[in-house]
């Protein structure tokens, strides 16, 4: 049997444990969709698929082997670097018969983090393996072309005459570039959380322009302490632009279609 790839589902890291618990929640729903696609390229019945205790002799090793290895790790605010916590789940994918490991960054914008950050701990990792497990890193999700659908997904819950697509935004230079083409397609302007233009400056900047109906879209993965943050700043612009009807979307969330988008970017 061909040999599989394991899969490490790498995020930022928070204190606030709502990101975790999502991202716990996408790789049971990636590995399920995994096994999936495994069961159809061998012709595994549907009806025994999920049931090891069911199947007839000759696909009990067949079931075993086909569950996938997925993991998660944070890049900031975990007991271990990045590296080690790759090196950890490295050698169980070897046990497992893993010949390849699949990092998969769960970051929305090509900033320092996905363009420098990650490679390095990656590269400090494959060092550890040499030629017993390849580690690769896939295109973070934001870079998928399809990536614009699950925010223009948001629209359609909302009612706005004027919208802003928030993210957390980048410092490195040419980082919020896809941003601003991203709020093109969606109609919107930019704004960001870390760097301007800020989310009150862009409200003003529409309300100066006659817009009474606001849309706030946000380019953030899960809920978590920013969009609570997000939450009360939008509190404070309501209570100086009462006149103005806002509508402030939710975060994308451990989505169907974002776990189909995820699995796009990877290999088998």
């Amino acid at each position: 049997m061909q040999l599989q790839s394991a899969y490490l589902l790498v995020s930022h890291g928070s204190r606030d444990p709502r990101p975790q618990i999502e991202v716990e929640k996408l790789a049971e729903s990636i590995a399920r969709q995994v096994q999936i696609h495994r069961f159809e390229r061998l012709g595994v019945p549907e009806s025994q698929r999920f049931y090891p205790g069911k199947l007839a002799a000759s696909w009990v090793t067949v079931a075993s082997a086909l569950k996938p290895s997925i993991g998660t790790a944070c890049l900031e605010l975990a007991p271990m670097s990045l590296h080690e916590q790759i090196e950890q789940f490295g050698k169980s994918a070897i046990a497992s018969g893993c010949e390849l490991l699949q990092i998969i960054p769960l970051f929305l914008l090509p900033g320092v983090h996905v363009m420098e950050d990650i490679p390095a701990e990656v590269a400090t990792a494959q060092k550890t393996f040499g030629s017993k497990l390849t580690v690769e890193t896939r295109p973070y999700i934001g870079s998928h072309p399809g990536f614009s659908q699950l925010l223009a997904k948001q629209k359609t819950y909302l009612q706005a005459d004027a919208w802003i697509l928030l993210s957390h935004g980048s410092r490195r230079q040419g980082g919020n570039q896809a941003m601003e083409t991203l709020a093109t397609q969606l109609g919107a302007i930019p704004a960001y959380w870390s760097v301007p233009p800020t989310l009150e400056l862009q409200v003003k900047n529409l309300v100066m322009a006659g817009y009474q109906s606001i849309g706030i879209l946000l380019c953030f993965l899960f809920a978590g302490g920013i969009t609570d943050a997000i939450a009360q700043s939008m509190k404070e612009i309501k209570q100086q632009f009462p006149d103005v009807n806002f509508q402030l979307a939710e975060p994308i969330g451990a989505s169907a279609e974002l776990v189909n988008l995820i699995l796009e970017l990877t290999r088998e």
